[in-house]
């Protein structure tokens, strides 16, 4: 932002991150609600039964990272419980094609509920966690035992498992609500806005700005479980898999962004081509992943966390052509795309399993495209006003021009050509008088040629005086002027003579002038030329009748 004042918008970044803030440790602390519970898994193995199971005291491994078992299908042992009262398990939503759970109670019973993939959609509340309703008993619940068949294990097994009340899944259903409510609605607004904005101004980047909106509603929409809620019978995989696409098409889009709101030099040559290239990749990876996830789920999630990696890699050259570029968007483009590339490499290093789990980074995402949505909607607030700035210089400068164009350089009077212009269209009769200086050749013999220029600009400051209201005042020829006045508010023919004849000239030669005056209409060329003919006739018996003299229409008939 070369050459404006900056200290508004960083001290709005700080207030945005400041409010993120906030609001994440809540969102984090909202979404895993409940007693937390500690798991061992075994992978299964022929002839298990969930007796021997629970029973087995060799098989489950506790201390190793479920991560590094790979995927396939396993057994989830809790350790002992001792719940009571209404309970639901809540843990995370998880890339799984079925689930068994036993719940083991106090008294010797044992309940099973199974879930395939639309049974688990049905179960996910919003912050994508699957809620399963314990059975109520008198006795309280002492173990847990889950099978999970088909299980991707791209984030674990069983992931941040807890048992809540009825009253606690509530008020975090509530309070996500509300967080995913205000993301929805500020994606709609600003989308609503953008496109009003492009409808009336074209520019490409608003079009890209509300394509980026679009996917971050729908990924938003997707992953905060709310779409399972709207569409039931879709299997949870299958939600995933819309994750993942949205989620590719808000960072493609966000690059198509970039490429359009800078200035055209920051882009130009290979940096266009590198942009196409990761854009390219990071849909390709999720449209392949989409499409051919039950073949090799855990390398294509690899390989779609890859791509991400070179959306946050390839801002380093953006940022550095825009900085040897001179852009006036650099510290826009860094302040609104900082925490999205922070956020997208600490995802990428999550989808290898550097970072754990957890809700926070889960939702992080939404977090970054909340400040980064924000943030690029004052870019685009900020851009559109250097471009109004620009095209009010650009209308000054035509309008400069055009008063240059339209005026004569010697005596800043209008030149014939905007003369004309402004004189034939005007309505109602018009008076015209030509003025013409009388000897002007021996002016410039006396004077010299620059001293009859200087004559000829005395005279038009005359001429400027007898103007009334409405006037035009033009120099029509080498020593010719003309006036035009309506003739409700006519100019006086006596008191330009007079005036000129009192002109201090250089010198102080004598200067005078001879006057032709006509009136008419002026509504067509045809009218100009007859009025121009009949006030040059005038002209001529004022001079014929001696000079230094003013003739009208009539006059001129009488002399004839």
């Amino acid at each position: 932002m070369r050459g404006y004042d900056t200290g508004w918008f960083w001290a709005l970044v700080a207030a945005i991150v400041a409010l993120c803030a906030v609001v994440t440790p809540a969102t984090a602390q909202t979404g895993l609600v409940g007693q937390p519970v500690s798991v061992c898994v075994a992978r299964v193995q022929p002839g298990d039964t969930p007796a021997a199971m629970l029973r087995a005291t060799d098989r489950f491994d506790c201390a190793m990272r479920q991560t590094d078992h790979g995927p396939g299908d396993y057994w989830v042992r809790s350790a002992p419980l001792a719940a009571s009262g209404t309970t639901l398990l809540r843990t995370a939503s998880l890339w799984q094609h079925r689930a068994s759970l036993w719940t083991v109670y106090a008294d010797g019973h044992v309940a099973r509920r199974s879930y395939d993939g639309r049974a688990l959609a049905n179960t996910i509340q919003l912050g994508a966690i699957a809620e399963m309703p314990l059975e109520s008993r008198a006795a309280p619940v002492t173990r847990l035992l889950w099978r999970i068949d088909g299980a991707a294990n791209l984030r674990g097994i069983v992931v941040a498992p807890r048992l809540a009340t009825p009253e606690q899944s509530t008020r975090a259903n509530l309070i996500l609500a509300g967080l995913y409510g205000a993301f929805g609605g500020l994606c709609v607004a600003l989308f609503v806005y953008n496109l009003a904005l492009w409808a009336a101004q074209r520019h490409r980047f608003q079009l890209a700005y509300c394509a980026m909106l679009i996917a971050l509603g729908t990924y938003a929409f997707s992953s905060s479980g709310a779409l399972a809620w709207v569409w039931p019978m879709l299997p949870n995989n299958d939600r995933l898999r819309i994750n993942y696409l949205t989620l590719a098409a808000s960072a493609v889009s966000a690059l198509v962004f970039a490429r359009t709101f800078f200035e055209a030099r920051v882009f130009h040559g290979w940096l266009t081509h590198l942009i196409s290239i990761v854009a390219t990749l990071v849909m390709g990876s999720a449209i392949f992943l989409v499409l051919a996830a039950g073949w090799q789920i855990v390398l294509l999630d690899r390989l779609y966390a890859g791509s991400f990696l070179l959306v946050a890699l390839v801002s380093g050259p953006i940022l550095w052509q825009a900085w040897r570029r001179r852009s006036d968007f650099l510290w826009l483009f860094a302040g609104a795309w900082a925490l999205p590339i922070l956020v997208a490499v600490m995802r990428v290093a999550g989808n290898f399993n550097y970072l754990a789990w957890s809700f926070l980074l889960d939702n992080s995402t939404l977090v970054a495209m909340t400040v980064e949505a924000l943030l690029s909607s004052l870019a685009i607030a900020y851009r559109t006003r250097l471009i109004a700035r620009e095209r009010d210089v650009a209308l000054e400068q035509g309008s400069a021009a055009q008063q240059l164009a339209d005026r004569d350089p010697l005596t800043g009077l209008l030149n014939r050509r905007a003369f004309l212009r402004d004189a034939i269209g005007r309505a109602g009769d018009q008076q015209l008088l030509i003025v013409d200086l009388d000897h002007f050749k021996a002016v410039n013999e006396t004077l010299g040629h620059d001293g009859g220029d200087e004559v000829l600009r005395r005279v038009a400051r005359v001429l400027r005086r007898c103007g009334t209201s409405g006037a035009l005042l033009a120099r029509i020829g080498g020593e010719e002027f003309a006036l035009l006045a309506h003739t409700t508010n006519p100019i006086a023919i006596d008191q330009v003579l007079d005036l000129i004849r009192a002109e201090r000239m250089p010198f102080d030669l004598r200067v005078t002038a001879s006057l032709g005056a006509a009136t008419g209409l002026l509504a067509t060329e045809r009218d100009w030329e007859r009025l121009y003919h009949d006030a040059d006739q005038a002209l001529f018996a004022a001079k014929a009748a001696g000079r230094d003299r003013a003739r009208t229409t009539d006059d001129a008939v009488l002399a004839a």
